[in-house]
C-alpha cells in the first residue's frame, strides 16, 4: 500500500510517497520514508505526529491504510491561548486610553 508522509518548515515543505506493507504503523512509514535524511531536525522517536490533521497519541501503535498521510509536527513557539489573551488585553488598554 502506498502512504505520504508531510514535513513542512516555514522555509521548505516536502511530502514523501512510500511504499509500505499492510499493518504499517505511522512511525514505521515515518522511518521508512526516510524524511530525517531531508530534515535532520526530525527525531521521530519524540516529535508529534498526526494522520489527515487529526494527532496521533501513539504513532508506533497507530496502523495506517492505504491512501493516508502522516504529518510530522514542529513543537509550538509559543502558545497560542496566551498569544490571544496578551493580543486581547493590549486592544483593551488602547481602546480605553
Amino acid at each position: 500500500m502506498e502512504v505520504e508522509v508531510a514535513y513542512a518548515r516555514p522555509d521548505k515543505q516536502q511530502i514523501v510517497p512510500v511504499v509500505v506493507p499492510p499493518g504499517t504503523t505511522a512511525l514505521e512509514a515515518v522511518k521508512l520514508s526516510r524524511i530525517i535524511e531531508i530534515f535532520p531536525e526530525i527525531d521521530p522517536d519524540t516529535i508529534d505526529m498526526g494522520v489527515f490533521g487529526k494527532v496521533v497519541s501513539k504513532p508506533e501503535a497507530q496502523a495506517l491504510a492505504d491512501g493516508d498521510r502522516v504529518e510530522i509536527y514542529r513543537p509550538l513557539i509559543a502558545d497560542p491561548k496566551e498569544v490571544r489573551k496578551q493580543r486581547a488585553a493590549k486592544a483593551k488598554a488602547l481602546k480605553d486610553a
